[in-house]
């Protein structure tokens, strides 16, 4: 994805590099007044789907120089005399591609959404086919986050450092940036080729804080902004990974209650705390020997792990621990998917998650917080203090971006997100300060708007973007009666889940 600013660009990098467009009245013009070539996005799409390529300088503070190549997509609006704009998508991440996104949410908008704007996908700077960033990990570095074992300690720090290092020796100085504010300024730069006066857009999960910091660069060419299951965006980016262990606690408590309760079906104890020490006794087998489920054995950190995002969910972690208590005695179970990240997906991640905020350098600030966090939160407090790549990370181009502005949005969040908690959306709300809040009372779910989760807060939002005018105030929805089905699960508007803050989540 990135190159160095001078001569020394590198090989792998050089067919995506280019020399800025030609250069016109101001610094960026040369980049505002392209023509994107579009066409055909593939053979076995519809050709109404179309792609192109356009350029974006690699360094906004020097448009003159290096520049890089964005990958964009559109479906026209199906009404031309309703016609009121584009709408941009980001589905989440970072390092998740959002290309295909027009594509897939014509399964998923509503047609008067539909009608009314251009669907605009594309893959922000470093993922995919906008210049992808790969640093050259290998499988077990690509691991992460990494709980705490002070025997353990100093190879999570060297393990840090070799990811770091691969990253710097990869891209020097370029990679600072492949940050957010930088694709914020690459969205602008897509609005202006349209030839739009503003973007309406439509961001879920880590795309709600890159749409934030777009209002607060360009306020006066934000449009109708969703912001779907938010994160905070003063706590960007180790405090918002350290938010999984806080708030997993409750969730864990709420889904200890619901399990008691419903002792003669799950058989897991009849208070919270019978049911809480029947999970944490599987983990204490699984550190001792690693207990096998389907056919994987997982140890007690990596039950932990792959646990914390399910607890949310009351029926579902219900099942799960009867299927964890069952491997424990040795019967068969399904298996405990879990994300495998890849190069790609952990290089784009860490490119924005290091260099959109300084974190601390010091490992010792990490050994200490691990520590102090796995006791004030035993389920994943270890692993989200723990040492991040980020540590040996080389000093931001910029400051994180302080969110604080009056423009006008829509926040949407579930009550039980595992990935984006509520926490955030409140924290998003108070910073958007024209903004109003869609709570969706009891919803388990990461991501909301057209996944059938709720009627209520789609027909809001399906509102707002239509018919313009956000709600008089904050508003909290009922989720749908029905239980949420696979299918409604895993709607095809919205991508499979492959990366760290991305919707529906994992």
């Amino acid at each position: 994805m990135a190159l160095l600013l001078a001569v020394s660009v590198m090989a792998t990098l050089a067919p995506a590099l280019g020399a800025a467009p030609a250069a016109a009245a101001g610094p960026l013009d040369g980049y505002t007044r392209q023509k994107p070539e579009w066409q055909r996005c593939a053979p076995d799409q519809p050709a109404s789907f179309q792609c192109a390529t356009i350029e974006v300088p690699l360094d906004y503070r020097r448009p003159g120089g290096t520049s890089i190549g964005i990958a964009i997509s559109r479906i026209k609006a199906t009404d031309d005399d309703k016609r009121r704009g584009v709408l941009l998508f980001n589905p989440g991440g970072p390092g998740v591609p959002g290309l295909d996104m027009p594509l897939s949410m014509t399964q998923t908008l509503p047609r008067s959404v539909r009608n009314r704007y251009d669907l605009i996908g594309f893959d922000p700077r470093g993922v995919a086919k906008s210049t992808p960033v790969t640093c050259g990990s290998t499988p077990g570095e690509q691991q992460f986050p990494r709980p705490y074992k002070k025997e353990g300690f100093a190879g999570d720090v060297e393990w840090a450092r070799t990811v770091a290092d691969k990253c710097r020796a990869e891209y020097g100085d370029s990679l600072q940036h492949f940050t957010t504010r930088n694709t914020a300024r690459d969205m602008d730069v897509i609005r202006a080729v349209l030839g739009e006066k503003k973007i309406n857009y439509l961001g879920y999960s880590y795309g709600t804080y890159l749409g934030a910091v777009y209002t607060q660069l360009f306020p006066r060419r934000s449009g109708r902004m969703v912001l779907d299951s938010a994160v905070d965006p003063g706590i960007v980016w180790r405090g918002m990974i350290q938010s999984w262990a806080r708030e997993a606690e409750p969730a864990f408590k709420r889904w200890a209650k619901w399990a008691a309760a419903r002792h003669e079906t799950y058989g897991l104890g009849d208070t919270p705390a019978e049911v809480g020490k029947a999970f944490y006794d599987i983990v204490a087998q699984a550190d001792r020997e690693p207990v096998t489920v389907g056919a994987t054995p997982l140890n007690g950190d990596q039950l932990r792990e792959r646990m914390r995002p399910r607890f949310f969910s009351v029926k579902g972690a219900s099942d799960w621990v009867v299927h964890l208590k069952n491997a424990a005695a040795g019967k068969p179970t399904p298996e405990l998917e879990w994300f495998q990240g890849t190069d790609a997906e952990l290089s784009a991640f860490l490119a924005v998650a290091c260099g959109d905020a300084n974190w601390p350098k010091n490992p010792e600030t990490y050994r200490r917080d691990a520590i102090r966090d796995k006791a004030r939160y035993p389920l994943y407090g270890d692993a989200v203090s723990n040492i991040m790549p980020c540590a040996f990370w080389d000093r931001n181009a910029e400051r994180a971006t302080e969110v604080d502005n009056p423009v006008g949005a829509l926040i949407v969040q579930a009550e039980w997100d595992s990935q984006t908690p509520l926490t955030g959306g409140v924290a998003m709300h108070r910073a958007m300060k024209g903004s109003r809040m869609i709570t969706v009372d009891e919803a388990e779910t990461h991501a909301l708007y057209g996944r059938g989760i709720s009627d209520c807060a789609d027909r809001l939002i399906t509102s707002y973007l239509t018919a313009g005018g956000l709600p008089a105030g904050n508003a909290t929805c009922a989720v749908n009666p029905a239980p949420t089905t696979p299918e409604r699960a895993e709607s095809p508007g919205l991508p499979t889940p492959k990366a760290f803050f991305s919707a529906p989540g994992r």
